[in-house]
C-alpha cells in the first residue's frame, strides 16, 4: 500500500500536487487560455469567436469576421501581454488570427 506523502495538504496544494504528478498541466493551460480569451475581450468579439486552440506555444483564434480580424491583427502584441498577465505566465509567445 502507498505511503501518503503528508496530511495536512490545502485544497489547492493537493490539486496541484496531482496535476503535477499526471501530466495535466498543458490540458489546464488549454482551459485557462479560453477563459482568459473570454475574460479580456469581452463579449462583443467573443461574439465572432468561432474557435480558441494552443498548440505549444502559439495562439489560434477563429473568427468568423474578417473585419475584427484584420482589427485585432493591429495590436496583436498587446493581446498577447494582455493574455500572459492574465495567465501569470509566459505561455503565449505567437497569435494566429483566423
Amino acid at each position: 500500500m502507498p505511503r501518503r506523502e503528508n496530511d495536512h495538504l490545502s485544497m489547492q496544494d493537493a490539486l496541484s500536487a496531482f496535476i503535477k504528478k499526471n501530466n495535466l498541466q498543458e490540458g489546464m493551460d488549454k482551459v485557462d487560455v479560453r477563459t482568459a480569451w473570454a475574460n479580456l475581450m469581452g463579449n462583443g468579439v467573443l461574439n465572432y469567436t468561432t474557435d480558441v486552440e494552443l498548440k505549444r506555444d502559439t495562439l489560434f483564434v477563429s473568427l468568423s469576421s474578417s473585419v475584427l480580424r484584420e482589427e485585432l491583427s493591429h495590436g496583436k502584441t498587446k493581446i498577447i501581454t494582455m493574455l500572459n498577465e492574465e495567465l501569470g505566465k509566459e505561455l503565449i509567445k505567437k497569435l494566429v488570427l483566423r
